[in-house]
């Protein structure tokens, strides 16, 4: 079976897990999804991940939830670019996630980056999601 929206499926994973309180949650591996992980765990949103191999071929990604006083870190978590409708931006017209407490993730010629690092490389692109 394939999955039209992986980015999408793996931000709900996160969402889901992090409601129920588990420590963590399991997703297929991709470039998008490690890129977009790299840029949750440097900005402080989860803990960690780490990349297994399932098979030859197949590997899955470990993502380690973060939590603080028993509250989970990421309180809110949207797609915003689907497949069937993508969003972008240009570095003027970056938004600004709850008054910059929270980031949006953007997926730019430059990799995928956090909207404060891609005002910072003066790049746009595609607003894959925002975190709170």
């Amino acid at each position: 079976m394939s999955m039209t929206d992986p980015v999408g499926d793996m931000l709900t994973r996160i969402r889901n897990g992090q409601r129920v309180g588990k420590p963590n949650v399991v997703s297929p591996a991709s470039k998008l999804r490690l890129g977009v992980l790299d840029v949750l765990q440097r900005e402080g949103f989860i803990r960690g991940y780490s990349v297994s191999e399932i098979r030859k071929g197949v590997s899955e990604i470990a993502i380690e939830l973060k939590y603080f006083e028993g509250n989970g870190v990421i309180k809110q978590i949207d797609r915003v670019s689907t497949p069937g409708r993508r969003v972008y931006s240009k570095i003027k017209d970056l938004p600004k996630v709850y008054n910059g407490l929270g980031i949006a993730v953007l997926s730019t010629p430059k990799g995928v980056l956090s909207d404060q690092e891609a005002r910072e490389q003066n790049v746009g692109g595609e607003i894959l999601c925002k975190v709170f």
